[in-house]
């Protein structure tokens, strides 16, 4: 008897989040944790290596640049690869591949040999990322699914704050090498832990016969009357294709598509922006390093608070219409931020929390939008090429910041400037919105087969 095709995911929308889901949530947010970890971690090294090895400032930059050019080529070469041949396994692979990178590179001799490991290191690190938050969506129910996006990338801002720990107990009295260790041991030591307990896509298993036992077996341990409907799931996934760049452009993703690149190219240039050159800009305002500190924390420690508003609001208001909102909150409070340059340092510290809570909060929040945006079949290759453009953002926003500077640019007309581009972000989003709004996200069309006894599927 032939099944009636069903979308896994659909099977999960009127039920309750089952422990096993909780466990797939939990550790795809390890995996950013310690992306973030380690992404951060050579930041607190490199002065310590500079002085040892006597690196000049230029070439400091370019080892940082290295990480980033790595972490872009992850996000557009390697990404793609998560939806042809299935999450689990690059997840695994690329958090494997840059512990080891990062470990070898405590094996390092000169400048060459780092930029080397550095760019194989951001490479790993950008495979990772948007598998792990791919296989977030697609285990977690429609109403639940920017809440568990978002959670799982405030891991990835956790991870700078873990680094940041980690370098004040273990720099001083063991040197660089000490934190090398540390994200270098950690992601290979979860990598073993993913390979025991990691489940495959689901959609991917689908497409293969083969798998589809054991697709009958995770539906079962999230919850046994799913089980029956293993042969539905398979036959939704028997026409599909790999996931290729092109898939990006057809069936009418092409206008959000772009719009997307451009949502993130702003928001990642406003965000690189912030965290590049505050600490500067307070620095020739004469302000204590303590304080300097404190403001600079700020504004990430928003963006993590923003994460428990956000999330529900997109869930249950829209991605569209909570996030174009951020962004013009975001505008207002970059311009605060501006006038409050001059005003007491509290004054400040309250701008530079709201503008962190609608800078770095809308990096997360457009993550969760594209994982809302595009189906399963293409989310991984989406999301890659949606962080790889606005990494593009990141690299532009510093550079272009610093060039302005050397143009004798004031800094309160910068943040004025950085008001603009979130201005023009909300501008994207609610057009974004006017064009695919009215379903919420582009629909995966896949028809919901009627429930069998004792089992409820939304339809």
């Amino acid at each position: 008897m032939k099944s009636n095709p069903i979308d896994a995911s659909q099977l999960f929308d009127n039920r309750k989040v089952s422990g096993f889901q909780a466990m797939v949530v939990a550790l795809c947010g390890l995996v950013l944790f310690i992306d973030g970890f380690d992404t951060q971690a050579i930041s607190y090294i490199m002065p310590l290596l500079a002085k040892d090895w006597g690196i000049p400032p230029t070439a400091m930059g370019t080892i940082f640049s290295s990480t980033l050019v790595g972490l872009m080529a992850g996000y557009l070469v390697l990404s793609p690869l998560s939806d042809r041949f299935g999450h689990r396994r690059v997840i695994l692979a690329s958090t494997f591949f840059f512990g080891l990178c990062t470990l070898l590179t405590i094996m390092a001799t000169n400048v060459t040999e780092l930029l080397v490991l550095r760019f194989l290191t951001g490479l790993g690190l950008g495979a990772a990322a948007p598998g792990a938050i791919a296989l977030t969506g697609e285990y977690s129910p429609k109403r639940l699914r920017a809440s568990f996006v978002l959670a799982i990338y405030c891991g990835f801002s956790l991870g700078f704050v873990a680094a940041g720990f980690a370098a004040g107990v273990l720099l001083k009295p063991y040197g660089w090498h000490a934190l090398l260790w540390v994200g270098g041991i950690f992601p290979m030591v979860l990598a073993l832990l993913l390979f025991f307990s990691l489940p495959e896509s689901l959609a991917f298993l689908g497409r293969r016969d083969q798998n589809r036992e054991q697709l009958r077996g995770i539906l079962g341990r999230i919850d046994p009357a799913l089980a029956a409907h293993a042969d539905s799931v398979a036959a939704a996934q028997g026409g599909a294709r790999r996931a290729a760049i092109a898939s990006l452009f057809r069936g009418g993703y092409t206008t959000g598509t772009l719009l997307l690149w451009f949502i993130f190219f702003l928001n990642l240039a406003a965000f690189y922006f912030m965290q590049s050159w505050l600490p500067a800009i307070l620095g020739k305002l004469d302000y204590p390093m303590h304080t300097i500190v404190w403001m600079t924390s700020l504004s990430t420690v928003g963006g993590i608070v923003a994460a428990l508003f956000v999330g529900p609001a997109m869930d249950r208001i829209g991605p569209y219409v909570s996030l174009g909102v951020l962004y013009l909150c975001g505008a207002v409070f970059m311009a605060c931020t501006a006038a409050a340059l001059s005003a007491p340092a509290w004054v400040l510290m309250t701008a530079v929390f709201f503008g962190g809570f609608c800078v770095s909060g809308g990096q997360k929040s457009a993550i969760a939008l594209g994982a809302v945006f595009y189906p399963t079949d293409i989310r991984s290759t989406g999301l890659g090429w949606a962080l790889g453009v606005g990494r593009l953002g990141g690299i532009a926003g510093p550079a272009v910041a610093g060039m302005l500077i050397a143009a004798h640019w004031l800094p309160a007309s910068l943040f004025y400037l950085a008001a603009g581009m979130m201005l023009c972000a909300a501008v994207a989003v609610f057009a974004m919105g006017r064009r695919y709004g009215a379903k919420r996200a582009v629909a995966e069309p896949v028809p919901v087969p009627a429930a069998r006894p004792g089992v409820s599927i939304s339809k």
